[in-house]
């Protein structure tokens, strides 16, 4: 495997949530403390900013429907951003007033968009996950995570996997796509050594892990054993996602916070996306089907 390149020239405080829109071509991410969230192409191993949607306040996920239609995890709520720039609300997630935020969100193998919440005063053991339904209404999931973070689905859509960062585990659980019925959450892997937070499955069932504060990107075998360590020069990795035409571009998104590691000197380039070639494909990540009503 090919090393780690910085594929930006352009710095971010959160680089997070990067999704490869297969109709488009093109790549999202969102910088969650600069209230942004940003469409790139793919050049080799290099990526190009095309446009920005500038928000004033936190945004911590993207997806994208069939036409191109944005869907927005902002700091309580969802918003929907249409493809000529208008906005328009979507569901509050966190009720206002409430010391919590939106977190990482995905979409499940019929369209429907998951998003869960961290809190913003100290540890919690009561953050959420849940799930936006196709007839409007929202499911709750989960509502005992530390911090929800990364989600992902098996090719065959039977299996969900997130993770709960700071109890530093990612969960799996049987997940029926057709009603949308969930098992019970078993532990998938523990992480030791950084903060589990991105997560990306690829074709061969292996799980792809980003630990926060490791500078590294793992990845994981069905068994939960660590098969390949990618090294990054950024200590503070966030997410990953796969991209490409072929699925074989590794995006690595990094966060260049303001704090006092001994470290940060010495990594210039956190803050940056990165990619790397992979011998394996990822698995398509599907489309965001707004809802009917």
């Amino acid at each position: 495997m090919k090393n780690v390149v910085a594929a930006t020239d352009e710095k971010y405080q959160v680089a997070e949530g990067p999704v490869w829109d297969v109709c488009r071509q093109r790549l999202l991410w969102v910088d969650i403390s600069g209230g942004l969230v940003l469409e790139g192409t793919l050049d080799g191993d290099r990526i190009a900013v095309t446009r920005e949607h500038r928000f004033d306040e936190m945004v911590s996920a993207v997806t994208t429907s069939q036409d191109g239609t944005l869907l927005v995890a902002a700091l309580q709520r969802l918003v929907v951003v249409h493809p000529d720039g208008n906005r328009t609300h979507g569901p509050r997630i966190i009720p206002a007033g409430a010391e919590r935020r939106l977190n990482d969100g995905g979409t499940d193998p019929a369209g429907r968009f998951l998003v869960g919440s961290l809190g913003l005063n100290g540890r919690s053991e009561s953050e959420v996950l849940v799930r936006w339904e196709q007839d409007g209404r929202v499911t709750l999931l989960d509502k005992d995570l530390t911090m929800s973070n990364g989600l992902a689905w098996s090719a065959d859509g039977t299996l969900m996997y997130n993770v709960d960062t700071l109890r530093r585990t990612v969960f799996v659980r049987d997940y029926d796509v057709d009603t949308g019925r969930v098992g019970e959450r078993r532990v998938h892997v523990q992480v030791d050594d950084g903060y589990p937070d991105g997560i990306a499955l690829d074709a061969a069932d292996h799980l792809w892990v980003v630990p926060y504060g490791a500078g590294e990107v793992r990845r994981y075998a069905p068994d939960g054993t660590i098969t390949d360590r990618l090294a990054v020069p950024a200590p503070h990795t966030t997410s990953v996602a796969f991209a490409g035409p072929d699925l074989q571009t590794l995006v690595i998104t990094t966060a260049n916070p303001e704090t006092d590691d001994p470290r940060r000197p010495a990594t210039p380039d956190s803050g940056r996306l990165f990619t790397v070639r992979t011998a394996v494909p990822g698995v398509p990540l599907a489309v965001w089907a707004p809802p009917t009503v």
